[in-house]
């Protein structure tokens, strides 16, 4: 039997501690503009975007859950969201109006072609919003 190829990844998971959750509702619904797409199941919020999923979870609560099995990790999480190269700078613009520090923006050069820009969410997690896919 062989087994199919892997073609995308489903879900992407960032963690938060519970006195953060607040915030990370009001920074992705309200800053990020992911409202409207939100679904709370138990401690974790959901954002369908595109084809994919990003999932925000208690850090504290899903160590301790049997099923499914537990996930964590320690230190910052990462994402980088993809939006179309005429509207960056308006992200840019979007974000600093909310009080949203831009950390670090690169120009990337051979192999990796595009811009991006970081920051980070109320957790701690580091963010990234590119100008197209900068993988080769």
């Amino acid at each position: 039997m062989v087994a199919s190829q892997i073609d995308r990844i489903l879900e992407t998971v960032l963690y938060y501690s519970d006195d953060s959750r607040k915030a990370m509702l009001q920074f992705y619904d309200d800053v990020l503009e992911l409202r409207g797409t939100r679904i709370l199941v138990d401690q974790a919020i959901a954002y369908r975007i595109g084809s994919s999923v990003l999932l925000i979870f208690d850090a504290d609560e899903t160590v301790a859950k049997r099923s499914p099995p537990p996930t964590g990790t320690s230190g910052r999480g990462h994402v980088c969201f993809a939006v179309r190269s005429e509207g960056y700078e308006d992200w840019k613009e979007r974000l600093s109006a909310k009080g949203v520090s831009i950390i670090e923006e690169i120009e990337w050069t051979s192999p990796l072609k595009g811009r991006s820009f970081y920051f980070h969410d109320p957790a701690g997690n580091v963010l990234e919003i590119a100008d197209q896919d900068i993988w080769p």
